[in-house]
C-alpha cells in the first residue's frame, strides 16, 4: 500500500460528491462567469495598485509589467481551464491538487488559497476605503484620523516601519461586513449584484483611457524604465536590477510581481464550477475572456496614468483619481471615485465568495470539521457559516495590517497556487493520459511548463520577507494537517474502513 500521505483522491469519486444534497446550485452561465473574472480582476489592480507599481517598481514600464503578468496568467489560465473542465467541481486548485498530488499536496495548496483569497480581499477592502475616502474629500467631509488607516506601514524610502497616527480602518471593517451579508444570501443574487457593478466599472475605466488620453504628456513617459527592466532576487539577495533601501528588488519584473495581484481574479472562476451550468464549456470560456479583456484593459490605463503624472509624484492609495485632480478635473475625478468605488466592492465580493469555497471542498475531505465549514444553508443553498467567518477574519485584517504588506503576501500565495496547477496538468496528463478532456490546453506541454518558469520567475521578484511569512504560514497548515487533518480526512476513514 502506497504511503497515505501522497494518496490521490480519484476523479470518479470528486463527481459523485457533486451530485449529493450538499451540493451547491447551478446558475451560472459564461456571461455570468466571465463578468465574475472581470469583477475579480479589474478594480484594486488598476484603482490602487497601479500607484503602488509605477512610484515604487516601475515608472512607465509598468506596461511591461502588465504584459509579463500577464503572459505569466495566460499559460497558469489554459491549465486552469483544462482541470476545471475535468473536475467541475468546487475547490479550484486544491481539487485539482488533491486528483494528481495526492492528500498532503492538496492541504498544502487549499491552505495556501486560504491565505491568498483572506488577504486578497484584506487588500481589496483596504483600496475600497482609500477610495471611499476619497470620495468624501470631493465634498469636503472625511473620516477621523483614528478611524481612517491601518495604525503602521512601511516605508520604501525609508526601508522601515512607520506609524500613521490611526488606530484602525473603520471604511475597511463596514465594507467586509456588508459584503459578508450579501454573500450569505445567496450566489445568484450575488453574481447579478456583481454583474452590475462590473458594468459601472467598465465603463469607468473606458472613460479613463479616453479623457486621459488628452491629458497625456509624452515627456513624463522618460526615462521609460528608471528602475530598469529586471529586479529579480533569491531569498533576499538580489541577481538582476536595482536594489531598494530596505534591499527589495526594483525593476520591471518586480514592478510585475507587485501589480499581480491584479490578475488573480481569473483563478477563482474556476471555485465556482460547481455552480456553473454546462461547467466543461462555460468555465474555460470565462477564465479566458476575462484574461485578455482585462489584460488590454491594464495596460491602456497604465499607458494613460504615467502619461499624465510624473511617476514619482503619483499618489500610491488613490491614483487615477489623483490624476484628474491634478489635471483640474475634479467632474472627472467624482465619476472615477464612484467608478472605483463600484469596482472594489465587486472585486471584494468575487474574492470573499471563493475562500468559503475552498473551506467547503476541503470540509467534504473531512481536512476541516464538516459541521461548519461544510455546512450550506439550508434556504440560500450557501457556505454559510464558512461566509461569515471569513467576513470577521477579512475586516479584522483589513483594520489593522497596510496596503504594502498585503499586496505582496497575497501575491506569493496566488503565484505558488498557480505552479502547482499548471505541474498538476502534467501530472494528470501523464497518469490519465485517458481521461476526457473538454478542454485541452494547447501547445503540449510547453503550456504547462512555461507556466511553472514563470510563475516562479514572478515569485523571486517579491522581496524575500513574503517567502518567510507563506513559510510560516504554511508551517502553522502542517500542524493542523498532522494533528487533525490526516485522521479525520475521508480517505483516511476509508483506508480504515
Amino acid at each position: 500500500m502506497g504511503n497515505p500521505l501522497f494518496a490521490t483522491k480519484p476523479l470518479s469519486l470528486l463527481l459523485e460528491e457533486a451530485k449529493g444534497e450538499n451540493r451547491l446550485r447551478r446558475v451560472l452561465g459564461p456571461a455570468q462567469l466571465t463578468s465574475l473574472g472581470i469583477g475579480a480582476i479589474i478594480g484594486t489592480g488598476i484603482f490602487v495598485l497601479t500607484g503602488v507599481a509605477a512610484h515604487d517598481k516601475t515608472g512607465p514600464a509598468l506596461m511591461l509589467s502588465f504584459v509579463a503578468a500577464g503572459i505569466a496568467c495566460i499559460f497558469a489560465a489554459l491549465c486552469y481551464s483544462e482541470f476545471a473542465s475535468m473536475a467541475p467541481v468546487a475547490g479550484s486548485a486544491y481539487t485539482y491538487a488533491y486528483a494528481t498530488l495526492g492528500e498532503l499536496f492538496a492541504w498544502i495548496i487549499g491552505w495556501d488559497l486560504i491565505l491568498e483569497y483572506a488577504v486578497a480581499s484584506m487588500t481589496v477592502a483596504h483600496g475600497w476605503s482609500k477610495n471611499f475616502q476619497d470620495l468624501l474629500a470631493i465634498f469636503g467631509m472625511s473620516m477621523p484620523k483614528a478611524l481612517a488607516n491601518s495604525p503602521f506601514d512601511y516605508d520604501p524610502a525609508l526601508g522601515r516601519f512607520v506609524s500613521t497616527g490611526s488606530l484602525f480602518d473603520l471604511p475597511a471593517v463596514l465594507i467586509a461586513l456588508a459584503v459578508t451579508y450579501v454573500l450569505v444570501i445567496g450566489i445568484r443574487e450575488s453574481a447579478w449584484f456583481n454583474t452590475a457593478m462590473v458594468v459601472v466599472k467598465v465603463a469607468i475605466v473606458l472613460f479613463v483611457i479616453g479623457l486621459g488620453m488628452l491629458y497625456v504628456d509624452p515627456a513624463n513617459w522618460r526615462p521609460f524604465a528608471p528602475f530598469g527592466l529586471t529586479g529579480i532576487s533569491v531569498f533576499g539577495h538580489t541577481l538582476f536590477g536595482q536594489t531598494g533601501a530596505g534591499g527589495e528588488p526594483l525593476g520591471m519584473l518586480a514592478g510585475a510581481g507587485v501589480i499581480f495581484f491584479a490578475y488573480i481574479g481569473f483563478d477563482s472562476i474556476s471555485t465556482h464550477a460547481e455552480e456553473a451550468r454546462n461547467p466543461s464549456r462555460d468555465v474555460p470560456i470565462g477564465i479566458i475572456t476575462s484574461l485578455v479583456v482585462c489584460t488590454i484593459l491594464y495596460i491602456a490605463v497604465s499607458a494613460v496614468l504615467t502619461g499624465m503624472v510624473p511617476y514619482q509624484e503619483i499618489n500610491i492609495e488613490t491614483p487615477v483619481s489623483d490624476a484628474f485632480r491634478r489635471a483640474g478635473l475634479p467632474w472627472a475625478r467624482f465619476m472615477v471615485s464612484i467608478g472605483a468605488v463600484a469596482g472594489i466592492t465587486s472585486v471584494l465580493l468575487v474574492m470573499m465568495l471563493s475562500q468559503p469555497r475552498v473551506w467547503l471542498a476541503m470540509a467534504r475531505d473531512g481536512l476541516f470539521p464538516q459541521s461548519f465549514f461544510g455546512a450550506v444553508h439550508e434556504r440560500y443553498r450557501t457556505p454559510w457559516k464558512a461566509t461569515i467567518l471569513t467576513g470577521i477574519f477579512v475586516a479584522i485584517g483589513a483594520a489593522l495590517l497596510p496596503l504594502r504588506i498585503l499586496a505582496d503576501l497575497t501575491n506569493i500565495g496566488t503565484l505558488f497556487a498557480f505552479v502547482v496547477v499548471c505541474a498538476a496538468v502534467l501530472i494528470m496528463r501523464r497518469t490519465h493520459p485517458d481521461a476526457e478532456r473538454p478542454f485541452r490546453a494547447p501547445l503540449g506541454m510547453f503550456t504547462p511548463l512555461a507556466g511553472i518558469v514563470t510563475c516562479m520567475v514572478l515569485m523571486f521578484s517579491l522581496p524575500p520577507e513574503n517567502w518567510w511569512r507563506l513559510f510560516a504560514w504554511l508551517g502553522l497548515g502542517m500542524l493542523i494537517y498532522f494533528f487533525y487533518g490526516r485522521h479525520h480526512s475521508v480517505l483516511a476513514r476509508m483506508r480504515r474502513g
